[in-house]
């Protein structure tokens, strides 16, 4: 790697995106992990200015590489070496509504799931 650059995993593990760095690895070997649009490998060189996308729980986290760290620092400095794009979430209104089922009810009726699956949209 050139001077400048620094792996995926190890810059996502050091502005602390993920826990440690194998979870950061096991990310991009998922295809959770997206540079410049195209999937990444956990080795793949970045560069300031380049973008990541990563997906975390359901939701990507845009991020925008500002400086190359390879080693976890502290909070405060690991929070510049980024910027934040991801958009903000959806309000509650518009979230889907969950079918809340009494704890140890046991499986739903044949009705029942046909009305949880007419909520959910799935004719």
């Amino acid at each position: 790697m050139s001077e400048g650059s620094v792996r995926v995993d190890a810059w996502l593990w050091a502005i602390r995106v993920y826990k440690t760095r194998s979870a950061a690895t096991t990310a991009c070997r998922a295809g959770h992990v997206r540079v410049n649009g195209s999937h990444a490998k956990a080795a793949q060189a970045i560069r300031p200015g380049d973008e990541l996308r990563v997906r975390i729980n359901g939701f990507d986290r845009v991020l925008v590489v500002r400086q190359p760290i390879a080693k976890r620092v502290g909070a405060a400095v690991a929070a510049t070496a980024f910027e934040d794009r991801t958009p903000p979430p959806p309000p509650r209104e518009f979230a889907g509504v969950v079918a809340v089922r009494d704890r140890g009810a046991g499986r739903p009726t044949k009705r029942e799931r046909r009305d949880i699956d007419r909520l959910r949209g799935r004719d």
